[in-house]
């Protein structure tokens, strides 16, 4: 049976969404914030992997963001994540259409609400994290129907899912982990919307279309910017793309990356002190 580790990060002040940032700059398979710490999980056990954790929180000590460290390590089973998971989440209402709930939790739709059921096996995307709240915000203001769109690095699929359920004709998922491959599908069927989601394993590359309308990309920020030639080269002229996964401070950095390649910024929104920036290929000067 394939295992899990888990660190356990505690810091003295403690402020998730500073160390959140930093963690998922590693190959992490998953993040959970709790009360007073951060638990990263990882597949990889390594003396390597420790030591970029330390040394990263070291950096922030001597960057005096932080006063005191301390990491604890456990070993997780695969079949136990859905039950570390079930103890503390809730129903989540994104915004006053979108909701979000687990099979274990009852909700029913009220009025014109779409509920996306999500549930995880160590893939990112529950709707916990202020990222994934921007980017299906920033989702539902600009997905129009019939849009063809692709989800790069799926996690669980729930962008993919949340556009089929806003009105896409088509939505693309992809992502490297073969974990997320079967949590996508399984959360496809969940949703009724497995006839309208193709599900991929790998990086972008392996997506032979170029022909979509809107690109969703919730990934870290030296992800977006070593793909972003090859996702300017799968939309459409005047196309947009969704781009998250980034502080604030990332932002000058990424929009100098895509605007060289002819993108300009329509919109950011933040939450905390995490974006999702809204950009559109211009196509041409006079657009």
């Amino acid at each position: 049976m394939k295992k899990y580790f888990i660190y356990k990060v505690f810091t003295n002040p403690f402020d998730p969404e500073l160390l959140s940032g930093f963690f998922w700059d590693f190959n992490i398979t998953g993040l959970q914030e709790d009360d007073d710490h951060i638990s990263v999980f990882t597949s990889e056990n390594s003396i390597d992997t420790e030591i970029q954790f330390n040394n990263t929180l070291n950096k922030l000590k001597k960057d005096k963001l932080i006063e005191l460290f301390r990491i604890e390590k456990e070993i997780l089973e695969d079949q136990n994540w859905n039950r570390l998971w079930e103890k503390s989440r809730e129903v989540i209402k994104v915004t006053d259409r979108i909701v979000i709930k687990p099979t274990f939790k009852d909700y029913s739709s009220k009025g014109n609400e779409i509920v996306l059921t999500i549930d995880p096996k160590m893939s990112f995307g529950t709707g916990e994290h202020q990222t994934t709240k921007l980017m299906l915000r920033a989702l539902e203001k600009i997905l129009k129907p019939g849009m063809k769109v692709l989800d790069v690095g799926s996690g669980t699929g729930i962008l993919a899912i949340a556009a089929i359920k806003l009105g896409a004709e088509k939505a693309v998922a992809v992502d490297f982990d073969e974990i997320c491959l079967e949590n996508c599908k399984e959360n496809c069927i969940l949703n009724e919307v497995e006839n309208s989601v193709e599900i991929l394993t790998g990086d972008i590359d392996v997506v032979k279309e170029s022909n979509f309308d809107l690109i969703l990309a919730n990934i870290q920020k030296n992800v977006l910017l070593e793909i972003a030639e090859k996702i300017k080269a799968k939309l459409i002229q005047k196309g947009i793309v969704i781009l998250s996964g980034l502080l604030d401070s990332d932002r000058v950095e990424i929009e100098k990356k895509y605007h060289s390649l002819g993108f300009k910024t329509v919109q950011v929104e933040q939450l905390d002190e995490w974006i999702a920036i809204i950009i559109k290929w211009k196509a041409d000067s006079a657009d």
